[in-house]
């Protein structure tokens, strides 16, 4: 027995058209609170134990967790919000890249620390700059389909998000040879400050230099060194220099206020330095004080920079 077809005209099925798979991993939302979370809990465990027993065997754990945190965090939240056109490659490179130059940035920067000056740092700013420039370039030459600002602010972020990461852990290698390996107390309090100032520094620099760079980049994939890339470069450079300056800075006005003179002790950007007694509120005041102008001048920078591409407003 057959049953007649329904009356009407015969519909023929379509398959609908199959969405291609995404060009980037999918990455749930806030998976930079959860990374962040996480490594700050087992820091802060590690933290207690260290400072507890007085024993050497979490340093490690507390040198990596403190000084990578933070900038994997700052470069997963990046990614997520408005990178993930870029792909993870390209983002992971940079980060890399960065990190690769980081050890070698502190290791310079701590051999000229017996006699500081504005001169020395500024020399050191210039190396550490172009170096990062460099790696961002070196990455990204065998993709000339990235450029623009927006490639460049994010992608310059994660280039100094990792010199900051293995630059912290470098400084806290150093913290805890200088105390002797017996005091866990100087390497905590050295990776908790640079630790936490990690992305209004190095990687707020790149950033705006990195976005002056891939603005200005050809279609066919070169690289332009225009003057508005130099005046990027120099900016940064300024920057990095006044932050490696904030203690030494600080250090001078409170001598200056004081009465005291100068201070006899070298002055080292991420190690903790203290004046004589009872100055030691004034010099935080003038040393926090000095960070955060800095950090508050990266930020305008980046944001006056980051409203002249429109395409940030269609990130995924």
């Amino acid at each position: 027995m057959t049953h007649s077809p329904p009356p009407g005209r015969p519909r023929a099925r379509i398959p609908r058209p199959q969405q291609p798979p995404p060009p980037y991993p999918h990455i749930g939302a806030g998976l930079w609170r959860r990374a962040l979370g996480g490594a700050l809990a087992l820091w802060a465990a590690a933290a207690c134990v260290a400072y507890l027993t007085r024993s050497t065997a979490p340093l490690p754990m507390l040198i990596l967790l403190g000084g990578f945190a933070v900038p994997v965090a700052y470069v997963l939240w990046a990614y997520e919000r408005h990178a993930r056109d870029l792909g993870v490659s390209a983002v992971l490179g940079c980060f890399l890249a960065g990190g690769a130059l980081g050890a070698p940035g502190a290791a310079l920067t701590e051999g000229h620390l017996t006699h500081p000056s504005l001169g020395r740092f500024l020399g050191l700013a210039l190396l550490a700059e172009a170096a990062k420039l460099g790696a961002l370039v070196l990455v990204l030459r065998r993709r000339p389909g990235i450029r623009g600002m927006r490639a460049g602010l994010v992608l310059g972020a994660a280039v100094g998000a990792g010199f900051a990461a293995l630059e912290s852990a470098g400084y806290g290698i150093a913290a805890v040879t200088s105390a002797g390996g017996t005091d866990p107390r100087t390497p905590l309090e050295t990776e908790l400050l640079r630790g936490v100032l990690a992305p209004f520094g190095q990687a707020l620099w790149t950033a705006a230099a990195g976005g002056a760079l891939l603005s200005l980049r050809r279609p066919n994939g070169t690289f332009r060194y225009a003057p508005p890339v130099v005046a990027a470069f120099m900016g940064a450079c300024l920057l990095h220099t006044l932050w490696d300056s904030t203690h030494g800075i600080a250090l001078r006005l409170v001598g200056r206020l004081s009465g005291t003179g100068h201070a006899t002790r070298p002055v080292a950007p991420g190690y903790p330095v203290w004046p004589g007694t009872g100055q030691e509120h004034l010099f935080a005041l003038f040393s926090a004080g000095g960070a955060a102008l800095i950090a508050l001048a990266g930020i305008g920078w980046v944001r006056s920079l980051a409203r002249r591409d429109t395409s940030w407003r269609n990130t995924p």
